[in-house]
């Protein structure tokens, strides 16, 4: 057994054994902290299975650290200077930028799987700035920036490793320096996904391509991508491909929340049976609650976690009324989620742009408040490194009983958002919250329906993702009641970066 620098448990030990094993394969050894050149034609693909509290995130910080301290490069997805042949990279990616920041967070330096597939093209200019802060070129002399604007950028570099973040401190727009982004034309090294349950087939697909050495992190008890049977993609994997990890790590041992979400594993387990079971959590551990109404100011950053469409639809309604906002316009501070692009082909380059900035199908978002041009909104996009920017906006405000959702607003096209006071357990998979309330009622009418996934009641997976969304407190509301808010709706939350990203100046309708 190798020497580690953490005390793991034996299935951690094993896991992060094989892994040392299959990069040094790839001419990386961890344990002696050498690297030689990347060989040609070597593929190998390994999955880190485990349910919450297992140690995944701790295994993938302590591999990151190792991989650090060999030397192995950290590729960011912001900015990638001139490739060299004998220098190894390192990705650490997440499907959404969520779950991204959640691993940011711990230390892990993580960035999506869409930055990776996509990559920044630079102005000339700028490029030479972004090679003198990365150490392979001279301090530039650019008309646009002072001494002091390059100092203040080295600086935040030095803290943040962040090209974008270095240049927006320096006064820059993003749009300054980012004339545009590529599909990925050549292949990585070696990358490590976490929260791998969400992939669908061809994410894995794009991923196994770029990169010759990958290492999914995931957890077998989540729900599947829709439109995959149930299945992930690591369920088709060999037995000498999957890292399993049963045992709950004792750092986490003594968490009520993760208790119940094993708890859940018990093929005998009722509905009725759970929910006494988090009726008794909650009466020794102030870390689990029982409401019997959700709570309005939660739900502007916490989104209430439901099963059924129809449920979302009226908390939304409800949320909003409680707030006293307008049926025509949005009010500062309300939360949105991500719909996706809405864009003709023609516009790929344009659709790219909002992806890459953050605005991904799912991405929750906080309303600022109107841009400058007539359909724009200002917008906070929540987990991204460059949270702030401004983008053609098509709001959809959802109501009880009709098909067609209400639209205060929009541009002819750009990015579709809707409401997020309440979303569903699928759409909430891959990102967490300090406190996260979930809606029983919805939970128990998924329980009568008798639906099974993958060998398993559906009530169950969606309970076990519902309540390993919270970090810290699990309020389990069991009432279709809301209360009133005890304050407005604000923005003083949010902080945002010196310069905030813009796409005002570029035109997003034919």
């Amino acid at each position: 057994m190798t020497a580690l620098p953490v005390a793991f448990s034996d299935e951690q030990a094993e896991a992060h054994d094989r892994i040392a094993e299959a990069l040094r394969g790839h001419g990386v050894d961890i344990d002696e902290g050498t690297t030689t050149p990347m060989a040609d034609g070597r593929t190998s693909v390994l999955a880190v299975i485990g349910k919450a509290g297992s140690g995944k995130t701790l295994l993938l910080a302590e591999l990151v650290h190792a991989l650090g301290e060999a030397g192995v490069e950290i590729v960011s997805g912001d900015w990638e200077g001139r490739r060299r042949k004998d220098k190894r990279t390192v990705a650490v990616l997440a499907p959404t930028n969520k779950a991204a920041s959640v691993l940011r967070l711990r230390g892990v330096p993580a960035t999506t799987i869409h930055r990776i597939l996509y990559t920044p093209v630079y102005d000339p200019e700028y490029e030479k700035v972004a090679e003198w802060l990365a150490g392979q070129g001279e301090r530039p002399e650019i008309e646009a920036l002072t001494d002091a604007a390059l100092d203040r950028a080295k600086s935040v570099y030095e803290q943040h490793k962040s090209v974008p973040a270095a240049l927006a401190a320096a006064g820059l727009r993003g749009s300054d320096f980012i004339t545009g982004w590529k599909r990925r034309d050549a292949p990585l090294d070696i990358g490590l996904v976490d929260e791998s349950s969400m992939l669908d087939e061809k994410q894995f697909e794009d991923l196994a391509e770029i990169f010759p050495a990958l290492v999914l992190f995931g957890d077998p008890a989540q729900l599947a991508p829709v439109g995959q049977s149930g299945e992930m993609v690591f369920d088709r994997f060999k037995p000498e491909q999957r890292l399993e990890l049963n045992r709950i790590h004792r750092q986490e041992a003594d968490n009520p929340i993760l208790d119940l979400a094993h708890a859940l594993g018990d093929p005998d387990l009722t509905f009725e049976r759970f929910e006494r079971m988090v009726e008794e959590a909650a009466a020794r551990d102030p870390r689990v609650e029982i409401a019997p109404r959700v709570d309005s100011d939660m739900m502007a950053r916490s989104p209430v976690l439901v099963w059924r469409n129809a449920t979302r639809i009226r908390l939304i309604q409800a949320f909003r009324a409680a707030h006293g906002a307008p049926e025509d316009a949005l009010l500062p501070g309300e939360p949105l989620i991500c719909d996706g692009i809405e864009l003709p082909l023609k516009h790929r380059k344009r659709r790219i742009d909002l992806e890459a900035r953050g605005l991904i199908k799912g991405a929750p978002v906080i309303y600022l408040g109107p841009g400058k041009k007539e359909g724009f909104s200002i917008l906070h996009v929540l987990g991204a490194e460059s949270p702030r920017l401004s983008a053609a906006s098509i709001v959809k405000i959802e109501k009880p009983g009709e098909e067609e959702p209400f639209i205060p607003y929009a541009a002819k096209m750009g990015a579709a958002f809707l409401h997020g006071a309440a979303v569903t357990i699928h759409k909430a998979q891959g990102s967490q919250w300090q406190a996260v309330q979930v809606f029983a009622p919805d939970l128990y009418a998924a329980a009568r329906s008798g639906r099974i996934e993958a060998g398993q009641a559906l009530w169950k997976r969606l309970a076990y993702v519902a309540i390993t969304r919270a970090e810290d407190r699990l309020i389990w509301v069991t009432r279709y009641m809301l209360s009133k808010p005890r304050a407005d709706l604000g923005t003083g939350d949010l902080v945002a970066p010196a310069a905030p990203l813009t796409l005002e100046q570029e035109e997003t309708g034919p």
